[in-house]
């Protein structure tokens, strides 16, 4: 069902929103990074150690206004995995490795989109950027989430949180996502572009917080 809201008018109004959170964004991924950087160390050895390959994983991702960026990430899947299987994982994928099972389930291998942040790539809070090739099957009125920038987390993110067992279950783990998931996502993300804030972000990034405690 398309929407008669004007998406590229609620963004433009809340242009001193999107000002603080933008600061926001500067400001605490900058000491993020700092403060991480030992704890970045740690996880690249242990990386290094557990299987051959990157450390990073750099994947292109669709951000703000359509324009690609490559995404990082801690590496959790076999060198070449992309090339062995699907652009998405099942909760049980053989490609993803020892310490990747752990990274995932503490969401730890995300941590480098830190930089991502700070370069303005992405925001903490956004819908969570896509590859190309599920962006070009959006109608017109899911590419306005390309209005604003990308996210680490969003309230999908905490919502199928478990979007790898989900998968798991189904015959077609592609066909599932991108029929069902994909769109349940994305009118989230839709809802967020009308609730976006400063305060309504906080609240998005304690409750990420508190899903990952959870777990």
């Amino acid at each position: 069902m398309s929407s008669s809201l004007d998406y590229k008018k609620i963004v433009k109004k809340k242009a001193f929103s999107r000002f603080f959170i933008r600061f926001f964004d500067i400001l605490i991924s900058f000491f993020g990074i700092v403060f991480l950087l030992l704890f970045f160390a740690v996880i690249a050895v242990a990386i290094k150690c557990d299987s051959k390959g990157e450390v990073f994983f750099r994947q292109v991702r669709v951000g703000r206004n359509g324009k690609t960026f490559r995404i990082f990430k801690f590496r959790t899947m076999v060198k070449d995995a992309e090339k062995k299987g699907l652009q998405l994982s099942t909760a049980t994928d053989s490609r993803i490795t020892k310490v990747g099972k752990f990274l995932r389930k503490t969401k730890c291998d995300e941590l480098p989109q830190l930089f991502n942040v700070f370069l303005g790539q992405m925001s903490f809070v956004g819908p969570r950027p896509e590859v190309p090739k599920y962006v070009e099957m959006y109608s017109e009125e899911q590419k306005n989430v390309l209005l604003i920038r990308p996210g680490i987390t969003d309230e999908a993110s905490i919502l199928f949180r478990n979007e790898n067992d989900i998968l798991e279950k189904s015959d077609d783990p592609e066909r599932t996502y991108i029929e069902e998931v994909m769109p349940k996502k994305l009118a989230l993300n839709l809802e967020y572009l009308q609730k976006m804030g400063v305060f309504y972000n906080l609240k998005l990034i304690f409750k990420t917080i508190v899903s990952v405690v959870k777990e």
